[in-house]
């Protein structure tokens, strides 16, 4: 009887992990979503264009307008060489330039040790620089933190690779 009780135990602790992997693992919902803040220069265009993106993936967005973007980079402590034109925090993390919402839904379940998701300058065909008659960029999206950068993902336009 003890080695049958020993196997329920086990039985449901498995279970018990299953559940919590398939919960994990499981695409986030436009509602369970955190809301996202954008700070970006009240002239930039690309900008409106990525938070369309956003907005069009289910997220919420609210957009901070400011001629100081680069303080505000500076205070969430975006580095210099992954900087772009817009910073956005979304559930504890910083948001630098033109990040997929498919790789900040991937942050947010994932939830890596970092500070945040950055792509550097703006990749021709990234989320918000669409241009026609152009061919998209193959660019890296870095996790950078106090541990360095290193590549989350890798997109070519919008498609990640």
């Amino acid at each position: 009887m003890m080695n049958t009780m020993h196997m329920t135990r086990r039985s449901l602790v498995t279970g018990l992990a299953a559940c919590a992997l398939l919960a994990y693992s499981r695409p986030l919902r436009a509602e369970d979503l955190p809301k996202i803040v954008v700070s970006k220069d009240p002239t930039c265009g690309c900008c409106t264009g990525w938070v369309q993106h956003l907005r069009q993936a289910g997220f919420t967005a609210d957009v901070v307008e400011t001629s100081e973007i680069n303080r505000v980079k500076v205070r969430l402590g975006v580095p210099q060489d992954l900087a772009s034109c817009h910073t956005a925090e979304i559930g504890g993390y910083v948001i630098e330039g033109h990040v997929p919402a498919d790789a900040i839904k991937r942050l947010l379940a994932e939830k890596p040790v970092g500070k945040g998701l950055a792509v550097a300058g703006m990749p021709m065909d990234s989320p918000g620089m669409e241009m026609e008659g152009m061919g998209p960029e193959t660019y890296e999206v870095i996790l950078f933190g106090p541990a360095g950068h290193r590549v989350f993902a890798r997109y070519s336009g919008a498609q990640a690779l």
